[in-house]
């Protein structure tokens, strides 16, 4: 898993609340558990007329946000089912952190598992950062995870409160695998011990 610590990024605006997983990632692209080439399903229903072309007015499509890395969306954002594979188009499409009021609590995990960072924020704050989203290209967000800080484009900041073990974990580029492999002596140490106490097993 890629570390993250400080992301620098444009911002997009997605002003929908509610937004559920299969609406990030719809069911016909379930098929696979490689988690590439997901990002040409992520809002596929929303990003693609019947006809395959794009949908010129949906956000991601736009000029100034096709390579944002950052996704400002409305509340309870990830809802629904809990399908591993929205995070995976996310990160396939170059969305490395996700703000919101409230996140689904299954996609909330998932994200911390995959690399992206979730971030919860107020109201209040979710507003100011629409703004500096819809500014467009120019107007860059930064995200400083060891800080716990979201810069805006004018230089007004918002902190934002993040569980130490997860924050430790995105930091170190660690999900469950990672985890696993940093106790690898003691595991190695734990197997030759068996082998020697248990030789018939």
């Amino acid at each position: 898993m890629d570390k993250f610590t400080t992301l620098e990024g444009v911002a997009a605006p997605l002003k929908i609340i509610n937004v559920d997983t299969d609406m990030i990632i719809p069911k016909q692209y379930l098929k696979t558990i490689k988690r590439t080439g997901l990002g040409k399903g992520l809002f596929s229903e929303q990003r693609y007329k019947d006809d395959g072309s794009e949908n010129p007015d949906f956000v991601l499509n736009k000029p100034a946000y096709r390579k944002a890395s950052i996704l400002v969306a409305g509340d309870n954002f990830g809802c629904g089912s809990s399908r591993e594979h929205a995070p995976w188009a996310l990160l396939d499409f170059g969305i490395r952190c996700v703000i919101s009021t409230s996140f689904g609590d299954i996609f909330y995990n998932n994200c911390f598992k995959n690399g992206i960072l979730p971030i919860r924020v107020s109201q209040d704050d979710l507003d100011k950062l629409f703004d500096d989203a819809e500014r467009g290209a120019n107007a860059t967000v930064t995200i400083d995870l060891p800080a716990q800080e979201i810069r805006g484009p004018d230089g007004g900041t918002i902190k934002f409160e993040i569980d130490p073990f997860r924050k430790h974990c995105l930091i170190n580029g660690l999900d469950d695998i990672g985890l696993t492999l940093e106790k690898k002596a003691s595991i190695d140490s734990y197997e030759a011990k068996l082998k020697t106490e248990r030789a018939w097993a």
